[in-house]
């Protein structure tokens, strides 16, 4: 897709909930799902909808532009200057609980989401849709 006159390419890969081996066979299958979609556009823009953002560094490994991520809810429970208490695959304190992170050429953007997690209540931590207006890229 253009625009702008620049080339977007949106991909997505499915969540690899279905593995209850561990981080690192869930971490070996997103790394296999992304090789396996022919990302076409490399000097164009490319947008990964990705569930989880605990595999944050597989994304950036795969030179993706832009992640889109929720799954940790904001981290249920918030605390001033500190953050997120707890998130789902992360556990207490997590790394990845909102807000915008960036590592080399990947920005990932955390949703905290409208829903809850196991806990039904939320402290210190609205709900929210994200809004993101693409800008004119540069090439």
């Amino acid at each position: 897709m253009e625009y702008n006159g620049a080339s977007i390419q949106l991909i997505g890969v499915n969540d690899p909930a279905f593995s209850r081996e561990g981080d690192y066979l869930a971490e070996t299958i997103l790394e296999t799902a992304l090789s396996q979609i022919q990302i076409e556009v490399r000097e164009g823009y490319t947008i990964l909808l990705a569930h989880r953002p605990e595999h944050f560094r597989v994304y950036r490994d795969k030179n993706i532009d832009l992640v889109l991520s929720g799954h940790a809810h904001g981290g249920q429970f918030r605390l001033p200057f500190i953050g997120g208490v707890i998130a789902p695959d992360q556990g207490f304190f997590p790394e990845y609980d909102a807000e915008t992170y960036t590592e080399q050429n990947t920005t990932m953007i955390v949703s905290r989401g409208l829903g809850n997690s196991i806990i039904p209540v939320r402290i210190n931590n609205r709900p929210e849709i994200v809004i993101i207006e693409l800008d004119r890229l540069q090439t």
